[in-house]
């Protein structure tokens, strides 16, 4: 008992705590204002608080405040239900001058306890104009709507731009440079979408795309001392490959602008607004990256600008002659990963050295190109003993520093045992062989066969297998010849063909209404008995089904010697058919007594007709 209050105990304390741990207090506002201009400042925690105390507000004049308000969500998975509340707490507040200000953490106290929120920067730049609202039709200044200001096709400069930014322009060759492209819409611009995108080629740079959405989102943000909202493009990790200035053609897009058109009906009438589309092409301006050469590299230069580690390593130091060993060589760090050259290795002279295999896991992010790239050579010791593989440099050029950085692996102690007697080369598909050289040999003897001998002058002509082969041969072309020909006689004869396949298509339409009589299908159970029974006698009597008709068909019968009572009974069965199709209820038989009359009718015709 005491053992089960111990671990209710410590559970309880467990869940109180975790409970604790998930207060979330947080203050939120605009992250650039206008000076003068409305904003909110709120406060969020999800759980009831008292005692709430705001951060130093000076710098802001306070107009409205505190209003509070309560949400409450509920959410079911698997069966289990949970809910989250919501408290908040609204100011509205207005900025009294330039410059950027940090709001420090509010406090509130919740179940006893005080939690702090986060920190805000807030910039204030000079007062704006504020933009209309394009839901209104006229402001109180009489005013009219901004978007009705705008001429087709010429929108301000300072009202709608894009701009390709660089981290840096002066960089060293082959140094990552990140070019972000973004889209600035001022307040007054009614922006609706996009058409033409024209993406710059970036020549003269090896080029890596960070993922951006696909929807462009927008945010508040200050330049030049005025709020935009600013939408991302594109963002791209460029890498230069040649020295000197190096241009990045203008970015360019057309924008869709929604512009409000007024038109006056009378005098009397009161004023009716109209809107369309007009496209606005916006073209960045060129920006210029300044590439230095690098410094005389090292002959065992890499290709590599940026800042790397390596690590390198054997699959085995232990091997029999002829089994393969693996070294795999690992670069990691952030810079032009995907243009590093594999390290040089010299393999010692009995091993068997293959081209190594290159392995990239690398990701474009904000930060640039970082990750790691891998190496792996493959080496085939051919004879036994200790072997070295030597140390293998990698030197890279790290401009931090602006001097080359040289990384080694050590050295590699393998040693061979003697390998099995019947192991031969060992072949790897997946890699492709260097060159080809002797190993330890200067000779290469023939393979030797057990293949018996003959004498010379021996002929296969002659010999008693040759005329057995020969007389063999005709015996086939004989028999081949014979059964040819008889085939070709009774394909010859159409009439004979179609006689002795009248009964097996018979039986196989006869099938088809034997399905519709086991679910019950009236109609198309008599429609294929009629079927069966006319190409059973047009194919017996070598008569089109066309030409058939109840006189042609018992004419034809007479002929061939059908007794009376077998046409009678046949044309009565078709009778009977016709008229369970047309008038079921003339007919007083079922679908089974039919079936089994089919299947007798055509017995006794396949007996009589010859």
């Amino acid at each position: 008992m005491i053992k089960k209050l111990s671990v209710l105990l410590i559970f309880t304390m467990v869940s109180l705590a975790s409970m604790a741990d998930a207060i979330r207090f947080t203050m939120e506002a605009p992250n650039v204002v206008n000076v003068g201009e409305q904003f909110r400042l709120s406060f969020t925690v999800n759980d009831a608080g008292t005692d709430l105390q705001l951060p130093d507000l000076s710098n802001f004049e306070i107009l409205m405040g505190p209003s509070t308000s309560q949400s409450s969500s509920f959410q079911m998975i698997n069966g289990k239900t949970t809910q989250s509340v919501s408290f908040s707490y609204i100011f509205i507040l207005r900025a009294r001058s330039e410059g950027k200000f940090t709001i420090r953490p509010a406090s509130i106290k919740v179940n006893g306890k005080i939690y702090e929120s986060n920190s805000l920067d807030i910039q204030v730049v000079k007062g704006q104009k504020p933009a209309a609202s394009q839901s209104s039709g006229t402001q109180q200044s009489g005013g009219q709507d901004s978007s009705a200001d705008l001429p087709t096709g010429e929108i301000s400069k300072d009202n709608l731009f894009v701009k390709v930014s660089l981290d840096r322009t002066s960089v060293a060759k082959g140094q990552q440079v990140i070019a972000t492209v973004k889209l600035y819409v001022s307040p007054s611009v009614p922006l609706v979408g996009f058409d033409d995108v024209k993406i710059p080629s970036y020549e003269g740079f090896w080029t890596k795309d960070i993922e951006v959405p696909t929807q462009v989102n927008f945010t508040r943000e200050a330049y030049n001392n005025k709020i935009y909202q600013v939408g991302l493009l594109k963002k791209t990790i460029l890498f230069p490959q040649q020295k000197g200035s190096i241009k990045i053609d203008p970015f360019e897009i057309t924008c869709v602008i929604r512009q409000r058109v007024r038109r006056q009906q009378s005098f009397f009438d009161d004023f009716f607004d109209s809107y369309r589309e007009v496209k606005a092409k916006v073209t960045s301006d060129p920006v210029y990256v300044s590439v230095k050469d690098l410094p005389s590299a090292p002959a065992n230069f890499s290709g590599g600008v940026g800042n790397f580690t390596m690590t390198a390593g054997v699959d085995k130091t232990t091997v029999k002659a002829n089994e393969a060993v693996t070294l795999k060589i690992n670069v990691t760090g952030s810079g032009n990963l995907s243009l590093l050259q594999a390290p040089k290795i010299e393999a010692p002279a009995d091993f068997e050295a293959y081209d190594p295999k290159t392995t990239e896991n690398t990701r474009a992010t904000d930060a640039g190109l970082s990750g790691s790239v891998s190496f792996e050579y493959l080496f085939i010791p051919r004879y036994q003993g200790d072997y070295t593989i030597p140390s293998a440099e990698f030197v890279y050029y790290d401009p931090s520093s602006s001097q080359y950085v040289t990384r080694s692996t050590g050295d590699f102690k393998i040693h061979v045992e003697k390998g099995d007697a019947s192991q031969n080369a060992t072949v790897v598909s997946s890699m492709s062989k260097q060159d080809v050289r002797y190993l330890g040999k200067d000779i290469r003897f023939i393979k030797q066969n057990k293949k018996p001998l003959k004498p010379v002058g021996h002929t296969f002509f002659g010999t008693f297998e040759f005329y057995l082969l020969y007389i063999a041969g005709l015996l086939v072309f004989g028999v081949v010849y014979y059964l040819n020909r008889k085939k070709a006689i009774e394909n010859a004869n159409m009439a004979l063909s179609r006689n002795r396949k009248a009964n097996k298509m018979a039986q196989r339409r006869l099938k088809e209404a034997a399905v519709f009589l086991k679910v019950n299908k009236g109609e198309e159970f008599y429609e294929a008995v009629i079927k069966a029974l006319w190409g059973y006698l047009s194919d017996k009597l070598i008569i089109p089904v066309a030409d058939l008709s109840r006189e042609s068909a018992a004419a034809a019968m007479q002929k061939r010697s059908v007794d009376q009572a077998v046409i009678d009974e046949f044309q009565q069965l078709i009778d009977d058919c016709e008229f369970a199709r047309y008038a079921p209820a003339a007919f007083s038989g079922t679908m089974n007594d039919v079936y089994d009359r089919s299947a007798s009718i055509m017995g006794k015709l396949e007996k009589q007709i010859k």
